[in-house]
């Protein structure tokens, strides 16, 4: 706890204050210790920048819950003009806890329950819960019944997540750097330059992704490339 603080930049006591306030998920134990993430620490990052913003305690903690049960003003509550519209948000689900059994074949077990609580994945609103996207809700429903363990499409959930928030690291600094001081400059709206642009990023991703997973491929197989560089491989 004295780590997650400092690098928050409180207090260790406001930090308890804000786990009895609710306003941080509870962490991963295991006996006595208590494990902390980096969802833990955005989550502590927010918190200042809300108050930064004149917001209240009991107001962040009303802003988490919409969030949390896949409200889609979120961005307007945060007080982020034309955010909903800048930043497209993925659409999330909600299920009785036996439907979300049911959907995963009986591999809901706690232990996965857990890990995907963790991700923020889900998040339980009364009797429900919320799954924060159809799109990775369908994903991990296909790769289940293809035989892929829960646990496992968990774990690597995790590392894609990883890989991914380096490469919108890359893409945000790219911006930051050629394109974004510029448009303040011209009195552009910075929400509608980053989704006028954020497409691009998408492209490339993909586009690598597509070439990675065929050099793996032919790896695996002992295939060599196609004359003529179809793919784009070298």
């Amino acid at each position: 706890m004295p780590e997650l603080a400092e690098k928050a930049g409180i207090t260790v006591r406001t930090l308890r204050f804000y786990r009895e306030r609710k306003l941080l998920p509870p962490p991963r134990r295991e006996g006595r210790i208590a494990w902390y993430n980096d969802h833990h620490l955005a989550r502590l990052r927010t918190i200042a920048a809300l108050l930064e913003r004149g917001h209240t305690l009991g107001g962040i903690a009303e802003l988490f819950a919409a969030f949390e049960s896949g409200r889609r003003d979120v961005g307007e509550l945060l007080g982020l003009p034309g955010a909903a519209a800048s930043w497209p948000a993925e659409t999330p689900v909600r299920l009785r806890p036996e439907a979300l059994a049911d959907y995963f074949q009986g591999e809901v077990t706690p232990e996965n329950l857990s890990t995907s609580l963790d991700l923020g994945y889900l998040a339980v609103d009364g009797d429900e819960i919320v799954h924060l996207s159809r799109r990775l809700l369908d994903v991990s429903h296909t790769l289940v019944e293809q035989g892929v363990p829960l646990a496992a499409v968990l774990g690597a959930a995790r590392e894609v997540r990883e890989h991914v928030d380096a490469i919108a690291e890359t893409f945000v600094t790219l911006l930051r750097a050629h394109v974004l001081a510029d448009a303040v400059k011209r009195g552009e709206d910075v929400g509608e330059t980053v989704e006028r642009l954020r497409p691009l990023a998408t492209s490339v991703v993909d586009a690598e992704l597509t070439m990675a997973m065929n050099r793996r491929m032919r790896a695996e197989l002992g295939e060599t490339p196609p004359k003529g560089g179809s793919t784009g491989n070298k």
